[in-house]
């Protein structure tokens, strides 16, 4: 299994329930594709930017995703949202 970790920039004022529709929309759009396994939105219990856990079946799958039409209009979407830009860090699952 491959996992990315999505940590998102600061969120725009008065932005907040739009990126969250904005995510629950991107949900139902990445998981028409193949590899897709889950993908969840999380919020420190002490405050601070969301992270997203994002899980595929392998890398390739993931990538696939990532370069598909709808990846890049869910990125059109919510770039403006941000105050910056998303940082994720790769990783294979070996124990689990």
């Amino acid at each position: 299994m491959f996992v990315v970790i999505i940590s998102f920039p600061p969120i725009k004022t008065g932005k907040d329930a739009e990126f969250r529709e904005w995510f629950a929309w991107s949900n139902k759009e990445f998981a028409k594709n193949k590899g897709f396994i889950s993908r969840r939105l999380l919020k420190s219990v002490k405050g601070g930017n969301y992270v997203a856990v994002v899980e595929h079946e392998s890398h390739d799958t993931f990538m696939a995703m990532h370069n598909s039409p709808g990846h890049a209009e869910a990125g059109k979407r919510v770039g403006p949202l941000f105050d910056g830009n998303p940082t994720p860090q790769f990783y294979e699952v070996v124990v689990g």
